[in-house]
């Protein structure tokens, strides 16, 4: 596998595009188009919180189906989410309209909204903003990266990735854009991801790749605590780059599921790095869990605590938070047996071992913790599996954002 400049637009046959369309941001970009020059074989993930937007509903039934998409039409600003009959309807206009101008199967368009729920998005101003987005797609790699910046909200950098691989002979592509920063606590994926795949691969693979890769990636991710209305992860794939077919349980499927892995990982890193008024990246690791589930159980359980994020943007090693977070994480473990690392560029320190505190220097321990990327790593001594979660600090920040979110 090969990290390579780009985004969804790296793979062969994918071209993208942003525009202006005015629907709730002024003087920036608030639209963006995803299109393959073939029809794409569809995978998908989407929110379980039980409210669900129309453009999740809309996307899964297409996900669930046999049809295939050449187009993806995303909005931010407004997430057209609690909007009844209505928001449904405007996604269906927004496929025909996608339809006629791109002069592609409206059955298979794929539509995407975040923003403020609750609002009906202005559909006369998507439906001028598809043209533009028609008039401007390109396949470089300035258009995917000006279209990972269109589907921002509160985000503060884009997020976009690219990797190749060899599927035997042939170079394969994925790449992908997402957009998150606030609402974060996925139960099936996350925000809005987007990957793009130039690989030749059954449906039934495609899929399997994606709902098993979801569960160590974005799922694993914590910022809020909130799971969003309109979580949802894609993965198109054209065949474009010609290689024998991918099917399951091949060394080539194995290739895939690597760079799939490597695409989504760095995706949602980037998600939970640039949460809502964060100073730093926080990684909880737990080793030595007796099994897998025990250990994704404890590892979220401390980056969704709101006292050690508290912690972690004071650059206080207040230790004693993450074994309270682990302890009430429903799982059980032995507390008198764990030992707990801080890690950042600056160093690595123990500061317990077997459950009691180590002769530690605080001072080093906040230098540790002043680093924008940070890794506690706890140590349960129980067996041998492993699990990694990512959150971010909590700052006043946060608040600030969220306390008049719909201004």
């Amino acid at each position: 596998m090969k990290i390579i400049e780009g985004g969804v637009t790296a793979a062969k046959g994918f071209e993208a595009a942003a525009t202006a369309a005015g629907i709730k941001y002024q003087g920036r970009t608030d639209m963006a188009i995803i299109y393959s020059e073939k029809p794409c074989k569809v995978a998908g993930t989407f929110t379980t919180n039980v409210v669900k937007a129309a453009p999740v509903k809309w996307d899964r039934q297409i996900v669930e189906s046999k049809q295939k998409s050449q187009a993806v039409i995303v909005n931010s600003g407004i997430a057209n989410a609690c909007t009844g009959e209505e928001g449904m309807k405007y996604c269906e206009e927004t496929a025909k309209e996608a339809g006629k101008v791109l002069g592609i199967d409206e059955k298979g368009v794929l539509v995407g909204s975040t923003g403020v729920i609750g609002m009906q998005i202005p559909i006369d101003k998507i439906k001028a903003g598809i043209t533009e987005l028609a008039k401007g797609k390109k396949a470089d790699l300035a258009s995917g990266t000006e279209a990972a910046k269109a589907i921002m909200t509160t985000d503060t950098k884009k997020k976009e990735v690219a990797v190749t691989f060899m599927a035997g002979d042939t170079e394969v592509t994925i790449g992908g854009m997402a957009k998150g920063s606030g609402m974060i606590h996925p139960n099936m994926c996350t925000m809005l991801a987007f990957i793009t795949t130039d690989a030749k691969i059954s449906k039934k693979a495609l899929q399997a790749a994606m709902s098993s890769d979801v569960e160590d990636t974005y799922n694993m991710i914590s910022v809020d605590g909130d799971t969003s209305t309109n979580d949802t992860a894609l993965l198109l794939a054209n065949g474009m780059a010609g290689n024998e077919k991918i099917k399951e349980g091949t060394p080539e499927f194995d290739a895939f599921k690597e760079a799939l892995h490597y695409v989504n990982e760095t995706l949602a890193k980037a998600m939970a790095g640039d949460g809502e008024g964060a100073t730093a990246l926080f990684e909880v690791k737990v080793v030595g869990a007796q099994t897998k589930e025990q250990a994704k159980v404890l590892a979220k359980s401390v980056v969704c605590s709101n006292l050690t994020k508290a912690a972690i943007a004071g650059h206080d090693a207040n230790w004693g938070r993450i074994l309270c977070a682990m302890g009430y994480s429903g799982v059980q473990f032995d507390p008198e047996k764990v030992d707990l690392f801080f890690e950042s560029k600056a160093r690595k320190l123990q500061v317990i071992e077997n459950g009691v505190a180590t002769d530690y220097s605080e001072e080093v321990a906040t230098k540790i913790l002043s680093e924008p990327e940070i890794t506690a790593t706890a140590d349960i001594k129980m067996g041998d599996y492993s699990a990694t979660a990512w959150g971010c600090d909590l700052t006043h920040e946060y608040i600030n954002i969220n306390a008049d979110y719909r201004s």
